[in-house]
């Protein structure tokens, strides 16, 4: 089947979108205004995403005790245990408070959107960490200006938190869960309602079943492309975070899987949380550092930065987080 051919060869798919995307933003000048459809290829990429997993029983997906302790193991990877990593990691550092600003926003902010995507094929129980987005979503906007304060002292804390700062992050998590969310994920459900009623809807829902690896290969090619031009002003800036980025997507999903097995989770639930502690919310943060005064280019260099590091290391996640837990006896 055709959709067995793409799943078999994703990551060459996905390695051969980014160097597509890199090449058009080497030769083609303007490559950054492809940074407008970014949102909607994620939004279509979700939706397809969305079509995979049996969103009529996401009402039951958290009603266990199982379920609770997943939620538990998310949260003890993305709010405790990352947070410890991503302080250590800033010793690493300049003082530079902008630059360790730029890195901590994008670090302590776990994704909501395009890891349900990834942790999907990397077979990892997606319908789990589906079902605790909105969990990730509303702890983020809660710890992330106090874990801001904590780690960067009150005068930043203070500037992300209030006057048009704030409006800005309160926008942009609202306008990621709205349509990165929300939207994708009501669509999803309405096909799934057509597809059990009608063979037009069946057929239709085949058909775009085939849609989750070009898709998702396709915002890979739209993010490089985008979001390379924008590096050459803050060349300096992007080249000290990067080890330190290398460094968070060699650990970061480590420190999901301890956490899962702290919580005694199955296999496929620890390979969830191991995703959703290596993938951060970079395109939802970005639009809240452009708020910051004198953010311009260090901050938005710095944030894409990490972007890049994180989309090529989802290709090796994809490929290596399934042989966590092989060998497990799975309940039925």
């Amino acid at each position: 089947m055709l959709r067995d051919r793409l799943e078999h060869h994703q990551v060459l798919i996905y390695f051969a979108a980014v160097v597509l995307g890199a090449a058009l933003a080497w030769a083609v000048p303007g490559t950054q205004a492809l940074e407008a459809a970014i949102n909607p290829a994620l939004a279509l990429m979700l939706f397809v995403t969305f079509l995979q997993v049996p969103l009529a029983e996401l009402g039951r997906a958290l009603q266990q005790s199982s379920q609770w302790r997943f939620v538990g193991a998310l949260l003890l990877a993305n709010f405790v245990l990352l947070p410890l990593l991503a302080a250590l990691l800033l010793q690493g550092l300049p003082g530079d408070t902008l630059l360790r600003l730029g890195v901590l926003l994008v670090l302590l902010a776990p994704c909501i959107d395009y890891v349900v995507t990834f942790s999907h094929l990397g077979k990892a129980d997606a319908h789990l960490l589906l079902a605790a987005t909105p969990v990730l979503l509303l702890a983020q906007m809660l710890l992330l200006p106090l874990y801001l304060n904590l780690l960067l002292g009150d005068a930043v804390g203070t500037l992300i938190a209030s006057g048009a700062s704030r409006q800005a992050f309160v926008q942009a998590f609202t306008h990621a869960f709205v349509w990165l969310m929300a939207l994708p994920l009501l669509l999803a459900a309405l096909v799934q309602q057509w597809a059990k009623r009608s063979p037009a809807g069946e057929r239709s829902a085949a058909t775009l079943g085939l849609l989750p690896v070009p898709a998702t290969a396709l915002v890979l090619l739209l993010v490089v492309a985008a979001v390379l031009p924008q590096l050459g002003a803050a060349g300096d800036a992007a080249l000290r975070v990067l080890p330190v980025y290398i460094a968070f997507a060699v650990v970061a999903p480590l420190l999901g899987w301890l956490a899962a097995r702290l919580l005694c989770l199955p296999a496929a639930a620890g390979r969830a949380v191991a995703f959703s502690a290596g993938t951060r919310n970079s395109l939802v943060v970005l639009p809240l550092a452009l708020a910051v005064p004198g953010a311009m280019p260090v901050l938005p260099a710095i944030i894409v930065t990490q972007t890049l590091v994180e989309l090529v290391a989802e290709l090796f996640y994809i490929r290596l987080l399934p042989r966590l837990g092989q060998g497990e006896f799975q309940k039925p």
